[in-house]
């Protein structure tokens, strides 16, 4: 029988990870005065863990001129129905949308101690027409962009042309089906069904999650990352917090620079 103790420890986990409920809504994101409409700050309430966040930063810079909030992002869920008609069994060389149920060792050697535990096919994960960028917790994916961390912590500081990074290293998106973590209906017992989709490594270590110890510790990354999308056009990104007032994770506040 599991110990009384590792069943409270789970219980603080999962308090820590639970959403939070929008209290800084529309506080980060109107305009203060003359405002360069290319860039601002953004507050998200990302803590869902059965939606991807999707931000279009032409529509933010938009909605910063004109003064409104209601479109700052578009939340799409995360698929979770099984979908009879998609393989059955994943396929390393060909991985395919669905949900992938791993087994963590969080009360012992901690998340880099895994093992496989089943496969369910779904849908593919819905997205608008146009975006830039996606947000899940701490998972960040780009619409077939790439991500370079610099050494700045302010957007301020950056030089002044993306042209500065032109000879820089970007790391495009990759497949992931560990850290999405997506339906925790056994986590009591270190179990996770985790969606498998393509996610930046890079921009995703704006904020590292670490287990053990119970609850995790959140650790920010503020450096700031250049993101090179298909159009040949630059984001300046930055995370400068990471919880709400009442210290809720995943409640992000954003700063951007686009274009860059």
């Amino acid at each position: 029988m599991r110990s009384p103790y590792l069943l409270t420890a789970f219980t603080l986990l999962m308090s820590t990870l639970s959403a939070c409920h929008g209290v800084l809504d529309d506080i980060y994101d109107e305009p203060k005065g003359n405002v360069d409409m290319k860039q601002g700050r953004l507050y998200m309430d990302a803590s869902s863990w059965l939606d991807w966040y999707y931000l279009d930063f032409n529509t933010i810079n938009k909605n910063f001129a004109e003064g409104g909030t209601s479109s700052m992002f578009v939340r799409y869920a995360i698929p979770t129905e099984e979908a009879p008609d998609q393989n059955a069994q994943p396929s390393t060389l060909s991985p395919q949308p669905g949900l992938y149920t791993y087994w963590y060792d969080v009360f012992g050697a901690g998340l880099s101690n895994h093992d496989f535990r089943g496969f369910t096919p779904t849908a593919a994960q819905p997205e608008p027409d146009v975006w830039h960028i996606a947000v899940h917790r701490n998972n960040v994916r780009t619409n077939g962009g790439a991500a370079y961390e610099t050494t700045y912590t302010s957007i301020a500081d950056l030089p002044e042309s993306s042209e500065a990074f032109k000879d820089a290293t970007f790391t495009p998106d990759e497949w992931n089906e560990l850290d999405v973590w997506t339906l925790r209906e056994q986590m009591l017992q270190g179990i996770i069904s985790n969606q498998g989709i393509e996610v930046n490594p890079v921009l995703s270590s704006w904020l590292k999650v670490d287990i053990p110890p119970v609850p995790p510790v959140f650790t920010l990354n503020n450096h700031v990352f250049i993101v090179k999308f298909e159009d040949d056009t630059y984001a300046a990104i930055q995370l400068e917090n990471y919880q709400s007032p009442s210290g809720t994770k995943c409640c992000l506040t954003i700063n951007y620079k686009y274009p860059y």
